[in-house]
């Protein structure tokens, strides 16, 4: 041991000394109109050392000898470019322009390198990855951006701030992961969340359909969206950005970084602020007036009332970046806060005035990467936050109302006569004046090493705790009865990634074991003044497995192929519910396990410098066996009294014993002299009930339906087409257009026309025009331009034709 130890601290030495003569190089490759330069090679070919610059055009190259040296720099995009460096100090930054070919620039990513985009959509998992550049520009939610993507719909109960379920290929609800850089997105609050946080913020989102990534284990099985904030330190600036449009709707965000590159000194802040009145104009079938003694009046055109929504959030970072001691930490801390007004339950039966819920959240965060920790090939990437959150949840309002905001009228003969006062009721039943305080703390770290070149083994932990606390604020002689529920996870995984045949094969095998611990602290009684409790607490344990593989048989053209044995635990919304959403508990609801299988494709055609062809398909087989849905009606429905079922004001998890998916999905996607990008896509798939008996013997009377209220067929299609030099010399002006297509879907197990969401087809138009200093770019867009009827969860109706205008600024903008 005395030998070993001897040994390793002569090496240690050694690398020392070595590394004490060599320093490290940075920068970012930019044309000379500053656009970033994606995929360009970097190289001291001296040294045989070499790297590619990533999709904001930064490089790094480490571990270069003091000396002068010839920096070279070449790309499809630039002239070859040369440059003379001396390294003299431990850091240095470099940033190179170099003059564009044909001056032109790309909105899209370059296909010939290997981008961060390109090494993920090729690494064998069923994933997209979805850009934020150019939806910066535009009034685009970032909820719009993905519900365009292939096999995704983003199922939303009305307008903004309204709740929202995720639904990729048929997998929906808490099986699948929402993610804020690798981080539950839960764990910030509902007021940071996919439908606030501004595009202008983020560098990129990853869809994951199926099997996930081991760094994103965790209580999840239908797949994940993973959102990835802008980090990019090359280059200091402010950013602003401010939009108005209709019902009332205004947006405006603020982002700024700086880096002092002497000592990597880096801090970053962004705000967001948001206010829709959503009082667009309803006027489907389940828009209705009641008439004095309870006639009822059906699509009855009438603008939305009580539906306000207002949010507010700001996210500030601090730490270092690219030093010795890691290649990015930082601190940081998020605060929001969100006002929304609830118009109905579920359903649009019933609307409701007085009803409303306002969240808070506070979050602090540690972030801390590096590679080549201690030694070389082993890095580590922590993720640690700790959030509070509240929600308060009132309706104390116990008048029946119209749309229109008038009283009922329950007569009809004679003075009007209206219901009056309930004394103890409110909109959704009886009064509520409730808070739940939570309480979360989660850390995600991630070892790995790189046993030799291409061969990778990496160790991934997480840890989540959370603590909720119910608070009856309307019973003050109950007020003290808090129940307090924890629950605490530890999953372990371990995946092992190998790189065959110069890179053409590329192979993830990984394994997972997952421990939950639920305790609760419930009062049962008052003894003295004193509050007695009765306490419990369950253990559970799973294991998931799973692998991926992906083959390059021909120049870029890959088979992807994956599957997994995974599994999600009731999460405490499935279990203790949300009043504020209209979400029942539900104590009794079971663990959720799956099987799912992905076999896909990708090809990419370059023609000639001028014509481009990117082509995705992916089919997807999955078995689900305790499947955790929203509950739908299974009541027969008997003609002329639809309304009888019609009102549904709260639901519930609820378990599916077995269903079975088996669908597919592909995308197109054409770029023509990077000027022309046209794209379309679709998602076709059955989500059946698969099981032949019920409880009595019989057979059951759902086997082989289609799981209701999932649009199983929809498609996407989008236009864009550059014009240069339109209006002033070295301005962009562009040109979008947008169609999305929703195959008729039922709401209810019942076949019934009433509750047939109708086809859905809607156009969107809009245009965004770059100024030459490309400082300020103005855009116009306009959603539903042919006001078609839209529907979504439970028939809820959403917003018709609106028009948005938004400007985009860069205050400063200067390369170190």
């Amino acid at each position: 041991m005395k030998h070993f130890l001897l040994a390793m601290l002569w090496v240690f030495a050694f690398n020392t000394v070595a590394k004490a003569q060599t320093g490290n190089i940075s920068g970012k490759i930019i044309t000379e109109n500053k656009e970033p330069v994606a995929g360009a090679v970097v190289m001291i070919k001296a040294l045989n050392k070499q790297t590619l610059s990533d999709e904001k055009g930064y490089y790094e190259l480490k571990n270069i000898p003091y000396g002068s040296h010839v920096l070279e720099i070449g790309s499809m995009e630039i002239h070859a470019k040369k440059q003379t460096i001396t390294i003299d100090k431990s850091e240095h930054v470099f940033n190179v322009s170099a003059k564009a070919k044909d001056h032109k620039t790309l909105n899209e990513v370059s296909i010939t390198g290997k981008t961060e985009k390109k090494k993920m959509e090729t690494s064998g998992f069923a994933v997209a990855i979805i850009e934020t550049k150019e939806a910066s520009l535009r009034n685009l939610t970032t909820n719009e951006l993905l519900d365009r993507s292939v096999g995704v719909r983003v199922r939303q109960n009305g307008g903004e701030g309204s709740p929202i379920e995720y639904n990729l290929n048929g997998m929906s609800g808490s099986t699948i992961g929402l993610f804020l850089d690798g981080i539950e997105i839960s764990t910030y609050g509902s007021s940071f969340n996919l439908n606030n946080i501004p595009p202008s913020m983020i560098e990129r989102i990853e869809v994951y359909k199926g099997v996930l990534p081991s760094h994103l284990s965790g209580n999840y099985i239908g797949g994940a969206i993973n959102v990835i904030m802008k980090k990019d330190a090359s280059a200091n600036n402010i950013t602003a950005a401010v939009s108005y449009g209709s019902f009332n709707t205004y947006r405006a965000d603020v982002g700024a970084l700086y880096r002092n590159p002497k000592n990597g000194f880096t801090t970053r802040a962004s705000g967001f602020y948001s206010h829709s009145d959503n009082n667009y104009e309803m006027w489907g079938k389940f828009s209705k007036y009641t008439l004095p003694g309870g006639r009822i009046i059906r699509n009855y055109r009438v603008k939305r009332s009580n539906d306000e929504f207002e949010t507010i959030g700001g996210r500030f970072e601090v730490g270092f970046t690219n030093v010795k001691l890691a290649d990015q930490i930082f601190l940081g801390y998020n605060i929001s806060d969100s006002y929304k007004e609830i118009p109905h339950g579920v359903t649009m039966t019933k609307p409701y005035f007085g009803r409303f819920n306002e969240y808070q959240a506070h979050v602090f965060s540690l972030n801390y990467n590096k590679k080549d920790l201690f030694f070389d090939g082993l890095s580590l990437n922590v993720n640690a936050v700790h959030s509070r959150r509240s929600t308060y949840l009132q309706d104390t309002v116990s008048l029946r109302y119209n749309w229109d905001g008038t009283l009922l009228v329950k007569n009809a003969e004679g003075p009007p006569e209206t219901y009056g006062y309930s004394p103890g009721k409110g909109q959704q039943g009886d009064a509520v004046m409730s808070n739940i305080e939570r309480r979360i703390s989660n850390i995600r770290s991630n070892l790995a090493y790189d046993i030799f070149s291409g061969h990778r083994v990496s160790l991934n932990h997480k840890f989540e705790k959370s603590n909720r606390n119910d608070q009856d604020l309307l019973d003050p002689a109950r007020s003290r009865w808090i129940t307090q529920n924890v629950l605490t996870t530890n999953i372990w995984a371990m995946n092992y990634e190998s790189e065959l045949f110069n890179g053409k094969l590329k192979t993830n095998i990984f394994g997972k074991y997952a421990i939950y611990q639920t305790d609760q602290k419930s009062p049962i009684a008052e003894n003295a003044g004193g509050l007695v409790y009765e306490n419990s607490r369950t253990t559970r344990d799973n294991k998931g497995f799973g692998g991926t593989l992906s083959y390059e048989p021909i120049n870029n053209g890959y088979l992807i192929v994956s599957a997994e044995k995974s599994f999600i635990m009731p999460t405490d919304r499935h279990i203790y519910g949300e009043p504020e959403n209209n979400l029942l508990a539900n104590p009794n609801i079971l663990p959720e396990m799956a099987i799912n299988y992905n076999f896909g494709a990708r090809y990419n055609i370059v023609k000639s410098n001028k014509h481009k062809f990117m082509l995705y398909g992916n089919m997807f087989w999955r078995n689900g066996y305790d499947k955790i849905i929203l509950q739908t009606r299974v009541d027969e429905v008997i003609e002329g009294r639809e309304n009888q079922i019609e009102d549904i004001q709260v639901t519930q998890f609820v378990n599916l014993s077995k269903t079975q998916s088996v669908g597919f999905e592909a995308e197109v996607n054409y770029i023509f002299d990077n000027k022309l990008n046209a794209m379309v896509n679709f998602s076709k798939f059955n989500s059946l009930f698969k099981v032949e008996k019920d409880e009595r013997g019989n057979p059951h009377s759902l086997y082989n339906k289609q799981v209701p209220n999932e649009p199983f067929f929809t498609v996407n299609g989008n236009v864009q087409y550059r014009l240069n030099d339109v209006f002033q010399k070295r301005s962009n002006l562009n040109l979008y257009y947008n169609a999305g297509y929703v195959a008729p879907f039922r709401t209810i197990w019942m076949e019934s026309e009433w509750f047939t969401t109708p086809t859905q087809f809607a156009h969107d138009l809009g245009a965004s025009y770059r100024f030459p200093s490309g400082k300020l770019v103005a855009s116009f867009d306009c959603k539903n331009i042919l006001n078609a009827e839209l529907y979504d969860n439970f028939g809820v109706q959403k917003p018709g034709r609106a028009f948005y205008f938004k400007l985009n600024y860069t205050i400063n903008n200067f390369n170190k």
